[in-house]
Protein backbone atom coordinates (compact mmCIF):
# COMPACT_ATOMS: atom_id res chain seq x y z
CA UNK A 1 0.00 0.00 0.00
CA UNK A 2 2.60 2.41 1.07
CA UNK A 3 4.78 1.48 -2.04
CA UNK A 4 1.88 1.65 -4.55
CA UNK A 5 0.96 5.55 -2.52
CA UNK A 6 4.71 6.63 -3.07
CA UNK A 7 5.15 5.51 -6.90
CA UNK A 8 1.94 7.29 -7.80
CA UNK A 9 3.15 10.51 -5.86
CA UNK A 10 4.92 13.64 -7.33
CA UNK A 11 7.75 12.41 -5.84
CA UNK A 12 9.69 10.19 -8.61
CA UNK A 13 10.47 7.10 -7.08
CA UNK A 14 14.35 7.47 -7.58
CA UNK A 15 14.28 9.60 -4.55
CA UNK A 16 12.90 7.34 -2.68
CA UNK A 17 15.87 5.06 -3.56
CA UNK A 18 18.13 7.55 -2.97
CA UNK A 19 16.68 8.04 0.66
CA UNK A 20 16.46 4.18 1.58
CA UNK A 21 19.78 3.78 0.26
CA UNK A 22 21.02 6.76 2.42
CA UNK A 23 19.73 5.29 5.74
CA UNK A 24 21.55 1.65 4.69
CA UNK A 25 24.59 3.81 4.24
CA UNK A 26 24.30 5.39 7.42
CA UNK A 27 23.79 2.40 8.78
CA UNK A 28 26.89 0.82 7.64
CA UNK A 29 29.27 4.09 8.18
CA UNK A 30 28.23 3.34 12.10
CA UNK A 31 30.07 0.08 11.49
CA UNK A 32 33.25 1.07 9.68
CA UNK A 33 33.39 4.33 12.08
CA UNK A 34 33.39 1.55 15.22
CA UNK A 35 36.83 0.19 14.80
CA UNK A 36 38.81 3.86 15.68
CA UNK A 37 36.88 3.69 18.56
CA UNK A 38 37.59 0.01 19.50
CA UNK A 39 41.38 0.44 19.51
CA UNK A 40 42.15 2.18 23.02
CA UNK A 41 39.17 0.24 24.82
CA UNK A 42 41.01 -3.66 23.47
CA UNK A 43 44.32 -1.85 24.19
CA UNK A 44 43.30 -1.77 28.02
CA UNK A 45 41.37 -4.90 28.29
CA UNK A 46 43.52 -7.33 26.21
CA UNK A 47 46.79 -5.46 26.21
CA UNK A 48 46.88 -6.21 22.63
CA UNK A 49 49.50 -4.13 21.05
CA UNK A 50 48.54 -1.31 18.11
CA UNK A 51 49.92 -2.85 15.71
CA UNK A 52 48.24 -6.25 16.12
CA UNK A 53 44.32 -4.12 16.70
CA UNK A 54 45.82 -2.23 13.20
CA UNK A 55 46.24 -5.58 11.53
CA UNK A 56 42.87 -6.43 12.01
CA UNK A 57 41.28 -3.11 10.70
CA UNK A 58 43.89 -3.17 7.55
CA UNK A 59 42.32 -6.87 6.56
CA UNK A 60 38.67 -5.48 7.26
CA UNK A 61 39.73 -2.72 5.23
CA UNK A 62 41.02 -5.10 1.97
CA UNK A 63 38.06 -7.29 1.79
CA UNK A 64 35.81 -4.44 1.97
CA UNK A 65 38.03 -2.68 -1.10
CA UNK A 66 38.21 -6.44 -2.92
CA UNK A 67 34.49 -8.07 -2.21
CA UNK A 68 32.86 -4.72 -4.01
CA UNK A 69 33.61 -5.56 -7.80
CA UNK A 70 32.68 -9.26 -7.09
CA UNK A 71 29.17 -7.68 -5.00
CA UNK A 72 28.86 -5.32 -7.88
CA UNK A 73 28.26 -8.74 -10.34
CA UNK A 74 26.29 -10.76 -7.77
CA UNK A 75 24.27 -7.17 -7.54
CA UNK A 76 23.54 -7.26 -11.54
CA UNK A 77 22.40 -10.80 -11.33
CA UNK A 78 20.18 -10.93 -7.80
CA UNK A 79 18.78 -7.37 -7.42
CA UNK A 80 20.11 -4.51 -5.40
CA UNK A 81 17.81 -5.24 -2.60
CA UNK A 82 18.75 -8.41 -1.73
CA UNK A 83 22.40 -7.50 -1.92
CA UNK A 84 21.82 -5.09 0.63
CA UNK A 85 20.00 -6.61 2.85
CA UNK A 86 21.92 -10.01 3.21
CA UNK A 87 24.99 -7.65 3.65
CA UNK A 88 23.29 -5.87 6.28
CA UNK A 89 22.23 -9.68 8.06
CA UNK A 90 26.06 -10.74 8.30
CA UNK A 91 27.06 -7.53 9.53
CA UNK A 92 24.37 -7.58 12.15
CA UNK A 93 25.69 -11.18 13.07
CA UNK A 94 29.44 -10.46 12.24
CA UNK A 95 29.17 -7.25 14.94
CA UNK A 96 27.29 -8.84 17.50
CA UNK A 97 29.41 -11.81 18.20
CA UNK A 98 32.55 -9.25 18.62
CA UNK A 99 31.36 -8.87 21.98
CA UNK A 100 32.36 -12.15 23.04
CA UNK A 101 36.34 -11.59 21.73
CA UNK A 102 38.78 -13.55 23.91
CA UNK A 103 41.48 -13.40 21.72
CA UNK A 104 43.17 -11.58 18.79
CA UNK A 105 42.84 -14.33 15.92
CA UNK A 106 38.81 -13.79 16.66
CA UNK A 107 39.16 -10.19 16.38
CA UNK A 108 40.69 -10.70 13.19
CA UNK A 109 38.36 -13.36 11.80
CA UNK A 110 35.05 -11.43 12.73
CA UNK A 111 36.08 -7.67 12.18
CA UNK A 112 38.85 -8.27 9.58
CA UNK A 113 37.10 -10.99 7.58
CA UNK A 114 33.28 -10.97 8.21
CA UNK A 115 32.72 -7.48 8.92
CA UNK A 116 35.09 -6.43 5.72
CA UNK A 117 33.35 -8.67 3.53
CA UNK A 118 29.80 -7.98 4.76
CA UNK A 119 30.72 -3.99 4.66
CA UNK A 120 32.44 -4.52 1.16
CA UNK A 121 29.13 -5.88 -0.46
CA UNK A 122 27.60 -2.88 -0.39
CA UNK A 123 30.22 -0.36 -0.84
CA UNK A 124 31.37 0.89 -4.04
CA UNK A 125 28.50 0.02 -6.74
CA UNK A 126 25.56 1.81 -4.81
CA UNK A 127 26.47 5.22 -5.29
CA UNK A 128 27.24 4.53 -9.25
CA UNK A 129 24.13 1.98 -9.73
CA UNK A 130 21.51 4.09 -8.02
CA UNK A 131 22.73 7.39 -9.81
CA UNK A 132 23.51 5.72 -13.22
CA UNK A 133 19.83 3.09 -13.27
CA UNK A 134 17.53 6.08 -11.40
CA UNK A 135 19.12 9.08 -13.39
CA UNK A 136 19.50 10.88 -15.79
CA UNK A 137 19.52 14.43 -14.65
CA UNK A 138 21.40 15.25 -11.28
CA UNK A 139 23.48 12.16 -10.85
CA UNK A 140 26.58 14.02 -9.53
CA UNK A 141 24.45 14.99 -7.08
CA UNK A 142 22.89 12.12 -6.24
CA UNK A 143 26.38 10.34 -5.57
CA UNK A 144 27.25 13.39 -3.49
CA UNK A 145 24.10 12.41 -1.26
CA UNK A 146 24.75 8.70 -1.22
CA UNK A 147 28.76 9.47 -0.35
CA UNK A 148 27.51 12.24 2.31
CA UNK A 149 25.68 9.28 3.81
CA UNK A 150 29.44 7.93 5.89
CA UNK A 151 30.28 11.48 6.83
CA UNK A 152 26.81 11.81 8.32
CA UNK A 153 27.05 8.40 10.32
CA UNK A 154 30.43 9.47 11.57
CA UNK A 155 28.64 12.65 12.28
CA UNK A 156 25.81 10.45 14.24
CA UNK A 157 27.92 7.38 15.49
CA UNK A 158 31.41 8.25 16.58
CA UNK A 159 30.49 10.84 19.93
CA UNK A 160 27.67 8.27 20.57
CA UNK A 161 29.80 5.69 20.42
CA UNK A 162 32.79 6.79 22.00
CA UNK A 163 30.75 8.26 25.40
CA UNK A 164 29.40 4.89 25.32
CA UNK A 165 32.26 2.87 25.69
CA UNK A 166 33.78 4.79 28.00
CA UNK A 167 30.32 5.29 30.31
CA UNK A 168 28.94 1.09 29.82
CA UNK A 169 32.45 -0.34 28.24
CA UNK A 170 33.20 -1.22 24.33
CA UNK A 171 30.47 -4.02 24.04
CA UNK A 172 27.48 -1.67 24.54
CA UNK A 173 29.04 0.38 21.41
CA UNK A 174 28.95 -2.82 18.99
CA UNK A 175 25.51 -3.98 20.38
CA UNK A 176 24.56 -0.65 19.23
CA UNK A 177 25.55 -1.03 15.67
CA UNK A 178 24.51 -4.28 14.94
CA UNK A 179 21.35 -3.27 16.29
CA UNK A 180 21.13 -0.47 13.84
CA UNK A 181 21.86 -2.70 10.86
CA UNK A 182 19.22 -5.19 11.75
CA UNK A 183 16.67 -2.07 12.06
CA UNK A 184 17.79 -0.79 8.42
CA UNK A 185 16.71 -4.62 6.58
CA UNK A 186 12.63 -3.73 6.48
CA UNK A 187 13.73 -0.50 4.81
CA UNK A 188 15.95 -2.03 1.85
CA UNK A 189 13.39 -4.97 1.97
CA UNK A 190 10.40 -2.62 1.28
CA UNK A 191 11.40 -0.08 -0.62
CA UNK A 192 14.30 -1.15 -2.75
CA UNK A 193 13.46 -1.86 -6.38
CA UNK A 194 16.61 -2.39 -9.01
CA UNK A 195 15.19 -0.28 -11.76
CA UNK A 196 12.53 2.50 -12.74
CA UNK A 197 11.11 -0.09 -15.34
CA UNK A 198 9.91 -2.19 -11.94
CA UNK A 199 7.75 1.15 -11.06
CA UNK A 200 6.56 1.83 -14.49
CA UNK A 201 8.89 4.67 -15.07
CA UNK A 202 11.58 6.21 -16.80
CA UNK A 203 14.78 7.45 -14.90
CA UNK A 204 14.56 10.85 -13.60
CA UNK A 205 15.06 13.25 -16.10
CA UNK A 206 15.13 11.16 -19.05
CA UNK A 207 12.88 12.74 -22.27
CA UNK A 208 10.35 10.66 -23.08
CA UNK A 209 12.33 8.63 -25.82
CA UNK A 210 14.79 7.72 -23.55
CA UNK A 211 14.50 4.32 -21.88
CA UNK A 212 15.34 4.07 -17.90
CA UNK A 213 18.04 2.12 -18.59
CA UNK A 214 17.35 -1.53 -17.57
CA UNK A 215 19.68 -3.50 -19.40
CA UNK A 216 20.29 -7.63 -20.44
CA UNK A 217 20.66 -9.71 -17.68
CA UNK A 218 24.46 -10.56 -17.35
CA UNK A 219 26.48 -13.08 -19.53
CA UNK A 220 29.22 -14.32 -17.09
CA UNK A 221 28.65 -14.99 -13.77
CA UNK A 222 29.15 -12.89 -11.09
CA UNK A 223 32.98 -14.11 -10.47
CA UNK A 224 33.97 -14.05 -14.12
CA UNK A 225 32.11 -11.01 -15.13
CA UNK A 226 34.35 -9.61 -11.78
CA UNK A 227 37.43 -10.41 -13.09
CA UNK A 228 36.96 -9.66 -17.09
CA UNK A 229 36.23 -5.83 -15.50
CA UNK A 230 39.72 -6.17 -14.19
CA UNK A 231 41.62 -7.40 -16.74
CA UNK A 232 40.07 -4.97 -19.17
CA UNK A 233 40.54 -2.42 -16.76
CA UNK A 234 44.30 -2.90 -16.20
CA UNK A 235 44.77 -2.40 -20.13
CA UNK A 236 43.18 0.77 -20.05
CA UNK A 237 45.75 3.75 -18.84
CA UNK A 238 42.90 5.82 -17.39
CA UNK A 239 41.59 2.98 -15.32
CA UNK A 240 44.95 2.78 -13.83
CA UNK A 241 45.46 6.68 -13.11
CA UNK A 242 42.07 7.10 -11.70
CA UNK A 243 42.39 3.59 -9.54
CA UNK A 244 46.03 4.98 -8.69
CA UNK A 245 44.51 8.27 -7.26
CA UNK A 246 42.13 6.71 -5.30
CA UNK A 247 44.66 4.21 -3.68
CA UNK A 248 45.96 7.53 -2.28
CA UNK A 249 42.35 9.02 -1.51
CA UNK A 250 42.31 5.47 0.77
CA UNK A 251 45.52 6.02 2.36
CA UNK A 252 45.24 9.75 2.98
CA UNK A 253 41.57 9.42 4.62
CA UNK A 254 39.78 6.33 6.37
CA UNK A 255 42.94 4.15 6.34
CA UNK A 256 45.06 6.86 8.28
CA UNK A 257 42.49 10.14 9.86
CA UNK A 258 40.26 7.72 10.13
CA UNK A 259 41.24 4.43 12.07
CA UNK A 260 44.40 6.44 13.63
CA UNK A 261 43.35 9.92 14.79
CA UNK A 262 41.80 9.12 18.23
CA UNK A 263 44.79 7.30 18.64
CA UNK A 264 46.93 9.89 17.87
CA UNK A 265 45.20 12.67 19.58
CA UNK A 266 45.43 10.56 22.70
CA UNK A 267 49.14 10.74 22.08
CA UNK A 268 48.82 14.10 22.41
CA UNK A 269 47.02 14.48 25.48
CA UNK A 270 43.73 14.70 24.15
CA UNK A 271 40.79 12.51 25.74
CA UNK A 272 39.07 9.84 24.01
CA UNK A 273 35.57 11.61 23.41
CA UNK A 274 37.01 15.06 22.61
CA UNK A 275 38.89 13.35 19.71
CA UNK A 276 35.78 11.23 18.47
CA UNK A 277 33.78 14.84 18.58
CA UNK A 278 37.12 16.54 16.27
CA UNK A 279 36.35 13.32 13.68
CA UNK A 280 32.75 13.61 13.84
CA UNK A 281 33.06 17.39 13.40
CA UNK A 282 35.49 16.26 10.16
CA UNK A 283 32.04 14.75 8.83
CA UNK A 284 30.26 18.28 9.63
CA UNK A 285 32.51 19.97 7.75
CA UNK A 286 32.16 17.21 4.93
CA UNK A 287 28.40 16.55 4.21
CA UNK A 288 28.78 20.64 2.74
CA UNK A 289 31.80 19.55 0.89
CA UNK A 290 30.92 16.66 -0.51
CA UNK A 291 27.80 17.90 -2.17
CA UNK A 292 29.10 21.22 -3.18
CA UNK A 293 31.06 18.97 -4.93
CA UNK A 294 28.91 16.99 -6.64
CA UNK A 295 27.18 19.83 -7.80
CA UNK A 296 30.48 20.75 -9.20
CA UNK A 297 31.02 17.95 -10.95
CA UNK A 298 28.08 18.29 -12.59
CA UNK A 299 29.18 21.33 -14.03
CA UNK A 300 33.21 21.57 -14.27
CA UNK A 301 36.32 19.05 -15.45
CA UNK A 302 36.22 16.60 -12.95
CA UNK A 303 39.64 15.95 -13.62
CA UNK A 304 40.18 19.41 -12.29
CA UNK A 305 38.22 19.04 -9.29
CA UNK A 306 40.35 15.98 -8.28
CA UNK A 307 43.31 17.51 -8.60
CA UNK A 308 42.29 20.73 -6.46
CA UNK A 309 40.82 18.07 -3.75
CA UNK A 310 44.15 16.06 -4.02
CA UNK A 311 46.36 18.84 -3.52
CA UNK A 312 44.44 20.61 -0.49
CA UNK A 313 44.22 17.73 1.34
CA UNK A 314 48.33 17.39 0.79
CA UNK A 315 48.42 20.37 2.17
CA UNK A 316 46.04 20.21 5.02
CA UNK A 317 47.92 16.78 5.98
CA UNK A 318 51.63 18.59 5.95
CA UNK A 319 49.84 20.50 8.22
CA UNK A 320 48.74 17.99 10.93
CA UNK A 321 52.49 17.43 13.04
CA UNK A 322 52.48 21.22 13.87
CA UNK A 323 48.58 21.59 14.70
CA UNK A 324 49.07 18.54 16.76
CA UNK A 325 51.83 20.60 18.71
CA UNK A 326 50.41 24.26 18.54
CA UNK A 327 47.17 23.17 20.04
CA UNK A 328 43.63 22.83 19.71
CA UNK A 329 43.11 25.88 17.98
CA UNK A 330 45.43 25.08 14.68
CA UNK A 331 43.82 21.28 15.22
CA UNK A 332 40.17 23.01 14.66
CA UNK A 333 41.60 24.97 11.53
CA UNK A 334 42.35 21.04 10.29
CA UNK A 335 39.73 19.93 10.75
CA UNK A 336 37.36 22.44 8.85
CA UNK A 337 40.26 22.52 6.22
CA UNK A 338 40.73 18.77 5.76
CA UNK A 339 36.63 17.89 6.57
CA UNK A 340 35.77 19.73 3.46
CA UNK A 341 38.06 17.82 1.44
CA UNK A 342 37.43 14.13 3.15
CA UNK A 343 35.20 12.45 0.75
CA UNK A 344 34.63 15.00 -2.06
CA UNK A 345 36.97 13.29 -3.95
CA UNK A 346 34.33 10.60 -4.72
CA UNK A 347 31.77 12.29 -7.14
CA UNK A 348 34.22 12.96 -9.75
CA UNK A 349 35.70 9.70 -9.43
CA UNK A 350 32.37 8.42 -9.96
CA UNK A 351 31.35 10.23 -12.69
CA UNK A 352 34.96 9.87 -14.30
CA UNK A 353 33.94 6.31 -14.03
CA UNK A 354 30.54 6.60 -16.30
CA UNK A 355 31.97 9.06 -18.62
CA UNK A 356 35.00 7.25 -19.84
CA UNK A 357 33.76 3.44 -19.18
CA UNK A 358 29.90 3.81 -20.14
CA UNK A 359 27.25 3.87 -17.41
CA UNK A 360 26.40 0.02 -18.03
CA UNK A 361 30.15 -0.33 -16.62
CA UNK A 362 30.36 1.71 -13.80
CA UNK A 363 29.44 0.01 -11.24
CA UNK A 364 31.78 -2.56 -11.59
CA UNK A 365 34.69 -0.33 -12.70
CA UNK A 366 33.90 1.72 -10.11
CA UNK A 367 33.93 -0.97 -7.50
CA UNK A 368 37.56 -1.95 -8.75
CA UNK A 369 38.98 1.55 -8.31
CA UNK A 370 37.04 1.56 -4.88
CA UNK A 371 38.83 -1.59 -4.23
CA UNK A 372 42.37 0.45 -5.18
CA UNK A 373 41.36 2.79 -2.47
CA UNK A 374 40.86 0.41 0.13
CA UNK A 375 44.58 -1.42 -0.42
CA UNK A 376 45.83 1.98 0.11
CA UNK A 377 43.65 2.48 3.43
CA UNK A 378 45.11 -0.60 4.58
CA UNK A 379 48.24 -0.50 4.07
CA UNK A 380 48.28 3.40 5.99
CA UNK A 381 46.30 1.60 8.70
CA UNK A 382 48.55 -1.59 9.10
CA UNK A 383 51.90 0.90 8.71
CA UNK A 384 50.95 4.12 11.04
CA UNK A 385 50.16 1.68 13.28
CA UNK A 386 53.51 -0.27 12.79
CA UNK A 387 55.46 3.02 12.38
CA UNK A 388 53.94 4.23 15.87
CA UNK A 389 55.07 1.14 17.42
CA UNK A 390 58.46 2.04 16.15
CA UNK A 391 58.78 5.83 16.09
CA UNK A 392 56.54 6.81 19.07
CA UNK A 393 54.30 9.13 16.89
CA UNK A 394 52.05 9.27 13.74
CA UNK A 395 53.99 12.36 11.85
CA UNK A 396 55.75 10.35 9.48
CA UNK A 397 52.50 8.88 8.62
CA UNK A 398 51.02 12.15 8.25
CA UNK A 399 53.48 13.80 6.02
CA UNK A 400 53.85 10.79 4.02
CA UNK A 401 50.27 10.58 2.99
CA UNK A 402 50.51 14.39 2.45
CA UNK A 403 53.21 14.35 -0.26
CA UNK A 404 51.20 11.57 -1.99
CA UNK A 405 48.31 13.31 -2.36
CA UNK A 406 50.22 15.86 -4.25
CA UNK A 407 51.15 13.24 -6.37
CA UNK A 408 47.69 11.87 -6.76
CA UNK A 409 46.59 15.56 -7.88
CA UNK A 410 49.11 15.87 -10.77
CA UNK A 411 48.09 12.21 -11.72
CA UNK A 412 44.76 13.08 -11.80
CA UNK A 413 45.06 15.58 -14.85
CA UNK A 414 46.83 12.90 -17.18
CA UNK A 415 43.32 11.13 -17.72
CA UNK A 416 42.04 11.86 -20.96
CA UNK A 417 39.56 14.43 -21.44
CA UNK A 418 35.77 12.36 -20.98
CA UNK A 419 34.93 14.38 -24.13
CA UNK A 420 37.80 12.99 -26.05
CA UNK A 421 38.09 9.66 -24.81
CA UNK A 422 36.12 6.53 -26.35
CA UNK A 423 33.20 4.95 -25.23
CA UNK A 424 35.38 2.73 -22.93
CA UNK A 425 35.00 -0.40 -21.63
CA UNK A 426 32.79 -1.89 -23.92
CA UNK A 427 33.61 0.61 -27.27
CA UNK A 428 37.34 -0.04 -27.02
CA UNK A 429 37.35 -4.00 -26.14
CA UNK A 430 39.66 -3.34 -23.20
Amino acid sequence: MMKNFLAGSRVHYGWIVVVVTFITMLGAAGIRATPTVLILPLEHEFGWDRATISLAISINLILFGLCGPFAAAVMERVGMRATMAGALLLLAAAVGLTTQLSAAWQLVLLWGVLVGLGTGAMSGWIAATVSNRWFVARRGLVVGILTVANATGQLIFLPVLASLSTSAGWRMAVLLVAGCALLVIPLVVLFVRNYPEDMGLQAYGASGGVPGGKGAAPAQGPVAAALSTLRRGLGNRDFLLLAGTFFICGASTNGLIGTHLIPASHDHGIPEVTAASLLALIGVFDVAGTLVSGWLSDRFDSRKLLAWYYSLRGLSLLFLPYAFEAGLSPLAIFVVFYGLDWVATVPPTVRLASDLFGKQHAGRVYAWVLAAHQLGAAAIAYGAGSLRQWLGTYSASFVLSGLLCLLAGAMAMRIVRPAAASEGLAASGQ
